[in-house]
C-alpha cells in the first residue's frame, strides 16, 4: 500500500484531488518537453472551446446588427413622419399671402 502523497491523485486525509497550481513559463525553470505539454495542452483547450466562442460570436454580431439595422430603420420611419417643417412652410406661405393681400388691397 503506497503512502498517502507519494503519487496518490487524492490527498490522505481530506479525500481532496489536488489543485492544478498556475505556472509562469518565463520566471519558473521548465524542460522543452514541459513546455512541449504545456503548449499541446493549451492548444486542446483553446480547440475544446473554439466552436462554442465561434457561435456565441456569430450569435453576438446578429444581435449587434440587428440592433443597428432596428435604430437605422426607426430613425427613417420617426424622420418620415415629422411634419412640423411642413407645417412652419405651410405658415410662412399663408403668412406672405396675407402680406401680399395687404400690400396690394389697402
Amino acid at each position: 500500500m503506497a503512502a498517502p502523497g507519494a503519487g496518490d491523485p487524492v490527498e490522505g486525509k481530506s479525500g481532496k484531488a489536488p489543485l492544478a497550481q498556475r505556472i509562469d513559463p518565463t520566471r519558473e525553470k521548465l524542460t522543452p518537453a514541459q513546455l512541449q505539454f504545456m503548449r499541446q495542452a493549451q492548444l486542446a483547450q483553446w480547440q475544446k472551446t473554439l466552436p462554442q466562442r465561434r457561435t456565441r460570436n456569430i450569435v453576438t454580431g446578429l444581435g449587434i446588427g440587428a440592433l443597428v439595422l432596428a435604430i437605422y430603420g426607426y430613425t427613417f420611419y420617426s424622420v418620415s413622419q415629422e411634419r412640423f417643417l411642413d407645417e412652419l412652410e405651410d405658415e410662412a406661405k399663408a403668412a406672405r399671402a396675407r402680406a401680399l393681400e395687404r400690400a396690394s388691397g389697402h
